[in-house]
């Protein structure tokens, strides 16, 4: 084409109206494309952004990547500020057209026509004027809610490095915190020696057992366990004791040890009403 396009603003040829980005051979037809471009023609880079980002339609990611690479093109190549740029022009060219077919009855075949479109999105810099005014419009909209006015890209940026410069040092100052009271403590004995009265031992900060403690006691289940048992080595211990009685006196119990109790007592029973019985046959006779 040997004349300006009139779409992109540029009514003498060889002038150049802002910055262009394309993106060609977008697997869609052109005309769902023009329905997304005409909500973001001569709007802010920040609004049109927006606008694309609630856009249910699918033609809104490509176009969505389009503006951000012009947007992008503006600010490394034109030293441009990306929060003073705004879309002058965008349209939709038709692209080559894929041709297939479907099979149909008695031998036939439909034609499918797969659209294909050239999308071109030129952003340029904002008049003073309407940089003022949405400018103040973004200080009264940040004064009402009681957040502070936004600020540009490049301040934004440079705010997030400082922030994880502090959070990162920081971190180094508070390893440093703890490593230095690891140090001063020696041995990685536990706070509270004696949880469970005498005889009873908390677990060490590496969960190993402390030296004259073998007794194993969940204090969850108020089980303990010895080094002979079955499931001694299955169980984490939550407590260590030095002796059964300890963990008695602490009101653990052994496994089994209930239900062995019970069937002493009915034993007793029945061994006491035997012998009754036995009473009462020898008085009648």
């Amino acid at each position: 084409m040997t004349g300006p396009k009139l779409n992109e603003k540029s009514y003498v040829a060889g002038e150049r109206s802002g910055t262009k980005a394309t993106a060609k051979y977008v697997r869609t037809s052109a005309n769902k494309i023009r329905a997304v471009l005409d909500l973001i023609r001569g709007l802010d880079v920040k609004s049109a952004d927006q606008v694309l980002q609630l856009t249910e339609r699918h033609t809104a990611i490509p176009v969505r990547k389009l503006l951000a690479s012009a947007v992008a093109n503006a600010v490394n190549n034109d030293n441009q500020d990306a929060d003073e740029l705004y879309v002058i022009a965008c349209f939709a060219d038709e692209g080559p057209t894929l041709k297939r077919f479907k099979p149909r009855a008695r031998g036939r075949a439909s034609r499918i026509n797969k659209r294909t479109c050239h999308v071109t999105i030129i952003v340029a810099r904002m008049s003073d004027d309407r940089i003022s005014i949405i400018q103040a419009r973004a200080e009264r909209q940040g004064a009402g809610s009681g957040r502070p006015a936004p600020t540009s890209r490049r301040d934004r940026v440079a705010r997030s490095k400082q922030q994880a410069a502090d959070t990162s040092s920081e971190e180094v100052a508070t390893d440093e915190y703890a490593t230095a009271d690891a140090d001063s403590d020696g041995e990685a004995n536990a706070t509270d020696e004696s949880p469970h009265g005498e005889g009873s031992h908390a677990p060490l900060d590496d969960d190993s057992m402390p030296e004259g403690f073998e007794i194993k006691g969940n204090a969850q289940s108020m089980l303990f366990h010895t080094p002979d048992s079955r499931y001694y080595k299955a169980t984490k211990a939550e407590v260590w004791f030095d002796t059964e009685d300890s963990a008695v006196a602490a009101g653990f119990s052994k496994p089994g040890a209930g239900a062995a109790d019970s069937d002493t007592e009915e034993t007793e029973a029945a061994d006491a009403e035997t012998s009754e019985t036995a009473a009462d046959e020898a008085e009648e006779n």
